[in-house]
């Protein structure tokens, strides 16, 4: 082969700059993949901590705040907002559940209707706070349990009911007593999931 032959070298060059836009091109898709992965990884991170410090999502599972939540609902739990203030009367919150035995859950969704300092009662069908009948808009019947109390709760002590008010359909206050706020995990903000039911809490 003649090294002086014009179209050698011609074919040489050419074979050079092939592979190095091949190189480029692999090098700039494997870039960009990278990126690609960063961004995921973040993103990741970033859900991960907002989901352990700032928010849940939560899943309702049973019927004791029917009418006002049904089974399979999705939940947006705000877990900071009671940093910065009190639980409210008639907040409906996401608390651990501080029952024991086989049938203890993970958590529970009840509604806060006492709070510190107050005096609770169920009388006559009916929730009394501090002597006073509550007018509960959130229920769909009187209350179907037994009377129960009346108790006035400690500092730093709330008391929680579901919006079920059959009978036995709400395990609550009634039956684990009042709760601390140290067993808050957070206000239930919004129903978020079937969009159909999306509204306020």
């Amino acid at each position: 082969m003649n090294p002086n032959n014009p179209s050698t070298k011609h074919v040489s060059s050419e074979d050079r700059t092939e592979l190095a836009t091949a190189n480029s091109s692999s090098t700039s898709w494997a870039t960009e993949l990278w990126d690609w992965a960063k961004t995921i990884i973040i993103a990741f991170v970033v859900m991960m901590l907002l989901n352990l410090f700032v928010f849940n999502l939560s899943i309702v599972k049973g019927q004791s705040m029917q009418p006002t939540l049904v089974e399979h609902d999705r939940l947006f739990v705000n877990k900071i907002v009671y940093d910065f203030g009190s639980p409210s009367r008639f907040d409906v919150i996401v608390l651990r559940d501080p029952s024991e035995g086989q049938e203890k859950k993970d958590s529970l969704v009840k509604r806060i209707v006492g709070l510190p300092g107050d005096t609770v009662e169920v009388r006559e069908h009916h929730l009394y706070v501090n002597g006073e009948r509550q007018t509960e808009t959130y229920t769909d019947i009187e209350v179907q349990d037994p009377d129960f109390g009346p108790i006035t709760l400690e500092a730093d002590h709330y008391f929680v009911m579901g919006d079920n008010r059959h009978e036995g359909k709400s395990k609550d206050s009634r039956v684990f007593g009042s709760i601390t706020s140290g067993e808050i995990v957070g206000k239930a903000e919004f129903i978020f999931w079937p969009f159909s039911e999306m509204k306020k809490l």
